[in-house]
């Protein structure tokens, strides 16, 4: 099953040359000739790249093909190019109750608010919500921050102290990170 879906909109030779060679280049090619067809389209698809000759306000993942002719090869390898760029920001995106982090960018956002966050804060984010249960500090010492010391330091509940205070204070969101008595927990 092929999941690299080509949606060419309003652009019907193009779509009748690729529909012919679409077994070798390896991509769905579906021709698309109105924006409210496009936007049911897109609902059912994950992998898609929308190639048009004018940009479309409303949508996203779009390859403007303005300057005609193109050598086809080079079409093709921008394409993959452009679908392993989608595939990437896809992969760096992860949902956390209501939030989704961005890994790449490291923020946390929810309801169109952003909040920056350190590296260590987003590496104790996602460790936390992975496992369903609370996490004791040493735990998060030696996984998050790599110390094997018996040396008592503070730094995960410092951490953990101001990374809980930043997102009470954007988000409004006390439950975050529960503390509880065998260490922390996202639930």
């Amino acid at each position: 099953m092929n999941n690299q879906n080509i949606i060419v909109y309003q652009f019907n030779f193009l779509y009748k040359i690729l529909k012919e060679i679409e077994k070798e280049i390896h991509f769905k090619i579906i021709s698309i000739s109105n924006e409210k067809l496009l936007k049911n389209e897109i609902k059912n698809l994950n992998n898609y790249i929308i190639i048009t000759n004018k940009k479309i306000l409303k949508f996203n993942n779009q390859f403007i093909l303005s300057q005609l002719p193109i050598n086809l090869f080079k079409m093709i390898e921008k394409l993959n190019i452009q679908f392993l760029k989608n595939q990437f920001i896809e992969q760096s995106r992860v949902t956390i109750k209501n939030y989704i982090i961005d890994i790449n960018s490291r923020e946390i956002v929810s309801k169109n608010v952003k909040l920056k966050l350190t590296e260590k804060e987003v590496n104790t984010i996602i460790y936390l919500s992975k496992i369903n249960k609370p996490i004791s500090i040493n735990e998060l010492q030696t996984t998050v921050w790599g110390y094997h010391s018996d040396i008592e330091t503070h730094t995960v509940e410092t951490h953990i102290y101001r990374l809980r205070k930043k997102i009470s204070n954007v988000f409004r969101d006390e439950d975050f990170i529960i503390s509880t008595n065998n260490g922390y927990q996202i639930k």
